[in-house]
């Protein structure tokens, strides 16, 4: 293969159609105290998800703020090393390759960040910072470097002047256009999204969600798509997996995700969506509690204690990790937090 068909996205993929698998994945962050600083608790800011994503599909991640989404995006690529559990890209596991055995495969998987801002460096013109992956991964000449950047800025609805310009020199918008150019300059096959639409204006948000399900249509990419918004993750998603506090409680399609809740977390999120019709509006009662801390989690459910559900007790010391209640739809068998479904109708615990 040559450099130059190396460059323009002719590399041979494998034939499965399973690309990510992740199983127990857990990132514990150490905390440590007293006089010798020696650790007295850890933080479980992601404690035992697993998850899969095929070719061409985007899996979106929801959930609160501080719930560990982004941390579990992180150890998927690799930028955190996690304590436990696997990572599988394309049917290799990568949980603890040394960062030289990484760097080749990294050309398949790429992250965009939350806040273009701080993750392109205002030292670098635009095509510096677009090029820079190809640098580092050797892949073609500077002049065909060159013209890759010219490509990958037109194909993100940029001009190709702004190659010699400085990403603070534009909008938000506009730096993130700039970050997924970056993240598409070697060829991935997955995306992980970190909120890539939360910072950016309504308008913008639109705009860069349309370009990013079109470069998924046109490329054949895969998306993890991390988000808060429920309303967005349900315009861009195949399945939805939902994370509260570390852990997945339930995972589905995006369709039967909202037509069929039966998480009560993932009910609360779904009727905390604003309703643009003020003749429509719902009345919802906001989440009562507080999270729980990552530090020390209760010892049953986590959102039945936060709430005081009437069934917590009965969930301390039960197995409440993801079961399949019906073909492709999984939930955190919890008592107090799960709505079963007799032939009479849905009751909720």
């Amino acid at each position: 293969m040559s450099e130059e068909d190396n460059i323009t996205g002719n590399a041979p993929h494998v034939n499965e159609s399973t690309l990510l698998e992740v199983e127990d994945l857990k990132m514990h962050f150490p905390v440590r105290g007293g006089v010798f600083s020696r650790q007295v608790g850890a933080v479980r800011a992601v404690d035992g998800v697993s998850l899969s994503i095929g070719r061409g599909e985007t899996l979106g991640l929801v959930g609160e703020s501080g719930c560990g989404k982004s941390t579990l995006g992180k150890a998927i690529v690799r930028l955190l090393n996690p304590t436990g559990g696997s990572v599988r890209f394309k049917g290799s596991d990568i949980t603890h390759m040394w960062q030289r055995q990484l760097r080749p495969l990294r050309q398949d998987f790429q992250m965009v960040f939350q806040d273009p801002a701080e993750s392109l460096d205002a030292r670098m013109s635009v095509g510096e910072l677009v090029a820079e992956p190809m640098v580092i991964q050797r892949m073609g000449n500077r002049e065909q470097r060159r013209e890759r950047v010219a490509e990958l800025l037109d194909r993100v609805g940029l001009p190709r002047s702004a190659a010699q310009k400085f990403s603070f020199e534009f909008s938000g918008g506009q730096r993130q256009r700039i970050g997924i150019a970056r993240a598409l300059a070697v060829n991935p096959d997955l995306l992980v999204l970190d909120e890539p639409v939360s910072a950016l204006d309504v308008s913008v948000q639109s705009q860069v969600l349309n370009l990013l399900m079109e470069l998924q249509r046109d490329l054949g990419l895969s998306y993890l798509f991390i988000a808060h918004d429920l309303a967005v993750v349900k315009h861009v998603s195949d399945r939805i997996a939902v994370m509260y506090l570390g852990k997945i409680v339930e995972m589905t399609g995006a369709d039967e995700l909202y037509r069929n809740p039966r998480h009560a977390y993932t009910k609360a999120l779904i009727e905390a969506i604003p309703v643009s019709d003020p003749s429509q509006r719902r009345d919802h009662e906001p989440l009562e509690g507080e999270v729980p801390s990552p530090i020390n989690p209760p010892p049953g459910c986590a959102f039945g204690h936060r709430v005081s559900a009437p069934g917590y007790e009965e969930s301390i010391g039960m197995d409440i990790s993801l079961k399949e209640i019906e073909p492709g739809h999984w939930i955190s068998d919890c008592p107090c937090c799960v709505s079963v479904q007799p032939a009479a109708g849905i009751i909720v615990s």
